[in-house]
């Protein structure tokens, strides 16, 4: 357990080039297939692991929702996470994970926990239309391209909404302020893996008047882009003419945010256009990357207001 948790707080200080930590845990037994399947959370999410604790129950809960602990003064609320897997551990919840998401904390009960490994995300594959219930984001062969060692990255936002609805975010239109112009015939280039996160920037963005283009991981947008600068070049335009600002999430299969923003603006072709990173990898250290890389503003997911902020600030800078 020690060594995990030293590996940890050396390892959340991974600069490394479209590459990921990732902690492997196990949940237990799969309802369907009888096997003790690995799953996967990037590293940065994780603020502490724990043997399991007391934890008070919650009267009128979510049935996945262990209850809450008292970890040195700050309530937490534990959610058994292989009840929600629809898993079965053979030995008990035996370690919380303790996790940062977003602004928020929460502790995720599993069975054991095995192992950190670095991955590049291009091992990171797009699980969406794949995973019953769309608790899955993402596949991570453990073992290079042609593994079939398999990891499952669980959607946080997913799982968070569906334990703790009340946590969810809501986007008012009322309180995103005025609808933004742009530059005609341009629109926002987003990137999100998570199908609840896409739907909250969709809205936010409807809400402020901006059209966009959708992808939903890094290398998506990153040929998006390419194709769009292509096509504006045979009309005689330039990619300004059509991409008035790039947002993009951090974590993503096949290619990350960071990776993402270094590419844009290394590109002469792009490196005018504005990148706003909106993730849930919050705290000091990830903040510094994005502005090691040359991104134009960080936003914390999610908070419909702060996102209108940041992107009207991005915009008003081109202009």
């Amino acid at each position: 357990m020690q060594t995990i948790q030293q590996e940890i707080d050396e390892r959340t200080n991974l600069t490394s080039s479209n590459k990921l930590e990732l902690l492997l845990f196990r949940l237990g037994d799969d309802a369907n297939l009888d096997r003790n399947e690995l799953f996967g959370i990037n590293v940065f999410k994780i603020r502490e692991i724990i043997p399991m604790p007391t934890i008070t129950a919650m009267a009128g809960s979510h049935p996945h929702m262990m209850g809450v602990v008292d970890l040195r003064g700050q309530i937490i609320p534990v959610i058994d996470l292989p009840a929600v897997t629809g898993c079965t551990p053979k030995s008990g919840l035996n370690i919380l994970l303790i996790t940062e998401y977003a602004r928020s904390t929460q502790a995720f009960a599993v069975e054991s926990v095995e192992d950190i490994v670095r991955l590049d995300w291009r091992q990171v594959l797009s699980a969406e239309g794949n995973a019953a219930g769309g608790m899955v984001t993402s596949l991570a062969r453990l073992d290079g391209d042609n593994s079939d060692r398999l990891a499952q990255v669980l959607d946080v936002e997913t799982i968070l909404r569906q334990v703790m609805p009340s946590s969810e975010p809501v986007v008012d239109p009322a309180s995103i302020g005025p609808m933004v112009d742009i530059k005609p015939g341009t629109v926002i280039l987003a990137a999100d893996d998570s199908v609840i996160a896409r739907t909250m920037i969709e809205q936010g963005l409807e809400a402020m008047g901006l059209p966009y283009l959708m992808c939903k991981t890094g290398k998506e947008a990153w040929d998006q882009l390419q194709a769009i600068s292509a096509k504006a070049q045979d009309e005689g335009k330039t990619v300004h003419d059509r991409i008035a600002l790039v947002l993009t999430d951090l974590e993503m299969p096949e290619m990350d945010g960071f990776t993402l923003t270094r590419n844009i603006k290394q590109d002469p072709r792009f490196s005018a256009i504005p990148v706003v990173i909106h993730s849930s990898l919050t705290g000091s250290t990830n903040e510094a990357h994005v502005k090691k890389v040359g991104a134009d503003a960080y936003v914390a997911k999610f908070v419909a207001e702060d996102l209108a902020d940041a992107l009207r600030h991005a915009l008003g800078a081109v202009h």
